[in-house]
């Protein structure tokens, strides 16, 4: 089966590629041409652990902030949310404005979004799971790095809900 990446920066591309679906825009596609070496995988690495630091030390991945958050008990996680938006919204504007290329001097190449009520749908269980887990995707790693064992379940969780969905995912209405 072919990937075509419809309403996406690379739309009129095909990708010969067995088992593969029809991408839907939403998939946050790579277009990178060229494939990271050790070194670039390091680097990765490298920022991940630092991003992992600052997360601990800023509290961001503490279960009581988290819970405080969806109690409004605190304005802590949403700050930390609030500006990471105004970061993104700014990085995407400076990257569009000045035609910003990679550091291998590729183009960066963001496509529109194009919105499905499978998105509200995705974000409430998302935001469900969020509050009873007290971890997002994104800090679960952190997490069990400072120690957090018992969120290793959450982590398999996440992993086993990825698989499913990729299981049933061409029978979803997108």
């Amino acid at each position: 089966m072919e990937k075509s990446f419809q309403n996406s920066g690379l739309a009129g591309q095909h990708v010969a590629e067995p088992d593969a679906i029809q991408m839907d825009g939403c998939d946050g596609a790579n277009g990178q041409k060229k494939a990271e070496g050790f070194t670039g995988n390091v680097k990765y690495l490298l920022v991940g652990v630092v991003f992992g630091i600052v997360f601990v030390k800023a509290e961001i991945v503490s279960w009581f902030r988290i819970q405080e958050m969806f109690r409004l008990d605190s304005f802590h996680m949403y700050g930390v949310i609030g500006s990471a938006v105004v970061v993104g919204l700014l990085s995407i504007w400076l990257i569009r404005r000045f035609n910003i290329k990679t550091l291998s001097g590729e183009q960066v190449s963001i496509a529109d979004k194009v919105f499905d009520k499978g998105q509200i749908y995705g974000g409430v269980l998302f935001g469900i799971g969020w509050a009873i887990t007290g971890a997002c995707p994104g800090p679960l790693f952190a997490q069990i790095g400072a120690g957090y064992a018992a969120v290793a379940v959450t982590l398999l969780s996440a992993i086993a809900g990825t698989w499913v969905y990729g299981l049933i995912r061409a029978r979803l209405p997108h």
